[in-house]
């Protein structure tokens, strides 16, 4: 079972984007959660079986794990939920705890989720984001953001950042400071936590320039944040908890 999961999260595509569409895109897990969910600092999933069942603000409850990996399933790959019991569902957690089997955290561990990083006070700034991805992205993701697809056709070997195979306007990666904090710590490719490629400015401003495009929209996301004290600064959609704009929710600046 967790062999099967690890295919599912490297190869997502192969089996859940023909016949009974799962999910809405050609993304694999490990587009975000990269080497399969073992890269510190790329959202890992390493320890995650020790962390969940966990508060989740989006919802405004505690979640199990595999209510939060149909998040992902809704809103990274723009799909929706795969029944909670089912064979996949059971190997995809299977997998998890296999690679968790030597943790013993009662919380997170050091290289779960996402660098922290700087945060320029001053709003994003795009052009300075589109010469950002011109020079240090277009090698992998292309001029046009959509990646390189498998030479089968089925999914990507490197993803695309916007358009109808990216992520949906409700997904983690669609907020500024989220995007920003992942690139800086894994991209260029080869770029680590430890060994970053990319300065914080460079990556707030390509981060920006990368979400500025248009991408699948997540239906019903006004429900999102039932207690929107809980919302963070950078979500990209209303409503919310202050008189800020949407504009700064956005790009910044985060001095709110």
């Amino acid at each position: 079972m967790a062999s099967y999961g690890e295919k599912l999260i490297k190869n997502t595509y192969d089996y859940f984007y023909e016949g009974e569409i799962k999910i809405g895109n050609k993304l694999a897990c490990s587009s975000c959660h990269l080497n399969g969910g073992t890269k510190a600092f790329a959202a890992p999933y390493v320890g995650l079986t020790n962390v969940f069942p966990t508060y989740i603000g989006r919802e405004n409850k505690v979640e199990s794990l595999e209510e939060r990996i149909n998040g992902c399933f809704e809103r990274s790959m723009n799909g929706r939920a795969i029944p909670e019991n089912g064979k996949e569902m059971r190997a995809i957690v299977t997998y998890i705890k296999n690679i968790s089997i030597n943790t013993v955290n009662k919380g997170r561990l050091t290289g779960q989720g996402f660098v922290k990083m700087g945060i320029p006070n001053r709003a994003a700034d795009l052009k300075h984001g589109q010469l950002v991805f011109e020079g240090k992205c277009t090698s992998c993701h292309g001029k046009d953001g959509q990646g390189v697809p498998q030479p089968t056709g089925k999914g990507y070997l490197y993803p695309p950042l916007w358009g109808k195979d990216s992520y949906n306007d409700g997904a983690g990666m669609a907020r500024l400071l989220t995007a920003a904090r992942f690139i800086k710590a894994n991209m260029p490719l080869g770029a680590s936590y430890d060994a970053p490629q990319l300065s914080d400015e460079e990556a707030y401003d390509v981060a920006a320039y990368i979400n500025s495009f248009d991408r699948p929209k997540k239906a019903n996301k006004e429900f999102d944040y039932p207690n929107l004290t809980k919302k963070p600064k950078d979500s990209p959609y209303p409503p919310y908890a202050d008189n800020i704009s949407l504009e700064q929710h956005k790009h910044g600046p985060y001095n709110f």
